[in-house]
Formats: structure tokens, C-alpha cells, sequence
């Protein structure tokens, strides 16, 4: 039976675990007719709040996304019918998990074009903030742009990546490449900041402080600095990274050699957070007043 990492207490994937369902890759079935109605219910608030939060403050492609996956409020979707769909568009398919998987089958999975969603969905009393992602936030979040073939050709090299990370000893560096595109990367489009990760649009408060906050920093896409910037797992960020189109993100990563860059930032010290560095193409300097006052999005900066 395989370890998992974060276990969740959906019973379905409990039942799944115990039975001993869960295959050598980490996949499961998504048993999707076992899903509740108040499983549907919470996929149907989650949507439409969402929706209604975003406005026009997603990427235009995000929406396009939406649109050509049929992703609607009605219900959680069903991978029978949605992975059809992706697979003629990209070729990646959604495959179900438990929960948090390791890190070599998690890039694996990227590798080979397939994306890990934990089957749940959140609790009422998990709608804001939940630690371990769970279907809306894995669906929601990031299928949309699976769907864009330049978007979807950098994870499937994000994912190869990774798996030589592994053989570097660089996982932290390339984990932050991760946390600050994938999952929370803003973009230039039409004059305007846009969002485009999957943790800041599937996010009902971030997808507002992440543009409109004085409190964060805005600075232009860098891979070495990001690689060597920490990160904030548990609150709104501090500092968010703006690349310029697509194309940038996939081929300033996938046309050079991770090696040189792996070198050079081996033995130097991480950035803080919140700090600006001589170099960087600073978009906003922030005030960190929300940082500064405690992470209490009550004393959230005024947007």
C-alpha cells in the first residue's frame, strides 16, 4: 500500500486506501457517482462565487479555457466526461490522487501530461482557506489553462524538470518556480495585471489582493530569483512574479540548461519574501503593511 503524505478524510478515498485501490502511480478512481449532494452543492457555491469575485480580473485565456472544457456550476465534474475534452485540445488528462503525493510521481505525472487532483472538496468550514488543495482549486484552478498549448507544453517541461531537480538536489529551487508561476503567477495583458495562477484564481480574497493590494510587491518574471526567493504556504503573498506572455514563461525555462543556473545559486543565501534586490524590474514596490500587521486580512492594506 502506498504512504500518503497528507491523508484526507474523504471515506471514499479512505474506503480506496484501506482496500488497497491505490495504484503503483498513485492514482485512484474518482468513483464521481459517490459524490453527494452537498458535494455538488459546495462545487456549485465555490463556483459561482468565484466567478463572480474574478470579474475580468483572469487572463482572457482562462475564460477561454472554461468555456471550451464546459466547466459550469452545476456539479462537480466528472473526468469521463472533462478529460476528452483536454486530452483533444493539449493531450493532458486529469488523474485522481488521494491527497499529496510524492514528489518523483507528482513530476512524473507532469512529465507525462496528466495532473494530479485530490478527489474532495472542501468543508463549509474550509470555503476560504484549506491547506491540502482539493477538487475546486485542482479543477477550477488550473484545467482552464491546461487546455492552452503554450501554457500546457511548460508544465509537461516543468514536470521533466523536476525530475532532474531530483537528481540535483535542487527541489527547493525548483519548487519555488512552482509556487511562483504555476500557482501564483501574475501577467501583463492589455495594459493591465492579470491573474493566472490556479492558487490566486481559484482564491475568493487573493484574486483581489494579488492586484489591488499597496501591500505586495509586483516584480517582472526572473527565473534565478525566483529559484532563490522564499515563499508564504500559509497567507497571501508578499511578493508575486510578472512574466509577459506565455511564450516568455515557456521558453526562458525550456530553451536553457538548468545546470549553469543550478550552480550559480548553490551556496547563496535565499531572499526573503518580502525583499527587493538590486536587479530586479520592480512593477509596484509594496508597503508589506499586511504582512506587518499580522497576516489579518481585517487589516488588510485599503484596494
Amino acid at each position: 500500500m502506498v504512504e500518503l503524505r497528507v491523508p484526507t478524510t474523504d471515506p471514499i478515498v479512505q474506503r480506496q486506501v484501506e482496500a488497497g485501490q491505490v495504484r503503483d502511480d498513485y492514482t485512484i478512481d474518482q468513483c464521481w457517482d459517490e459524490y453527494t449532494d452537498d458535494e455538488h452543492a459546495m462545487w456549485h457555491k465555490l463556483y459561482n462565487r468565484q466567478t463572480e469575485m474574478l470579474g475580468n480580473r483572469a487572463v482572457k485565456e482562462f475564460y477561454d479555457g472554461l468555456d471550451a472544457l464546459g466547466l459550469d456550476d452545476s456539479q462537480i465534474p466528472d473526468f469521463r466526461e472533462l478529460n476528452p475534452k483536454l486530452e483533444a485540445l493539449t493531450g493532458w488528462k486529469l488523474v485522481t490522487v488521494p491527497g499529496l503525493i510524492p514528489d518523483e510521481p507528482f513530476f512524473t505525472h507532469l512529465a507525462n501530461r496528466q495532473f494530479p487532483v485530490g478527489r474532495f472538496i472542501r468543508k463549509p468550514d474550509e470555503i476560504d482557506y484549506l491547506q491540502e488543495p482539493d477538487i475546486f482549486h485542482d479543477v477550477f484552478g488550473h484545467s482552464p489553462l491546461l487546455g492552452l498549448s503554450t501554457f500546457a507544453d511548460y508544465m509537461a517541461a516543468y514536470g521533466r524538470g523536476g525530475l532532474r531537480a531530483l537528481e540535483f538536489g535542487t527541489l527547493e529551487n525548483i519548487t519555488r518556480l512552482y509556487w511562483y508561476t504555476v500557482e501564483f503567477g501574475l501577467i501583463k495583458q492589455d495594459d493591465a495585471l492579470k491573474i493566472y495562477g490556479a492558487g490566486i484564481v481559484s482564491s475568493y480574497s487573493e484574486s483581489v489582493f494579488s492586484l489591488e493590494a499597496r501591500s505586495p510587491n509586483r516584480i517582472g518574471f526572473d527565473i534565478e530569483r525566483i529559484m532563490r526567493t522564499q515563499y508564504r504556504y500559509d497567507d497571501f503573498q508578499q511578493t508575486y512574479f510578472v512574466i509577459d506572455s506565455f511564450e516568455q514563461l515557456l521558453n526562458d525555462t525550456v530553451k536553457q540548461d538548468f545546470a549553469p543556473l543550478y550552480e550559480r545559486i548553490r551556496g547563496q543565501d535565499d531572499i526573503p519574501a518580502r525583499a527587493i534586490i538590486d536587479g530586479d524590474d520592480v512593477i509596484q514596490k509594496g508597503t508589506q503593511e499586511y504582512a506587518d500587521a499580522g497576516g489579518r486580512w481585517e487589516n488588510a492594506p485599503q484596494v
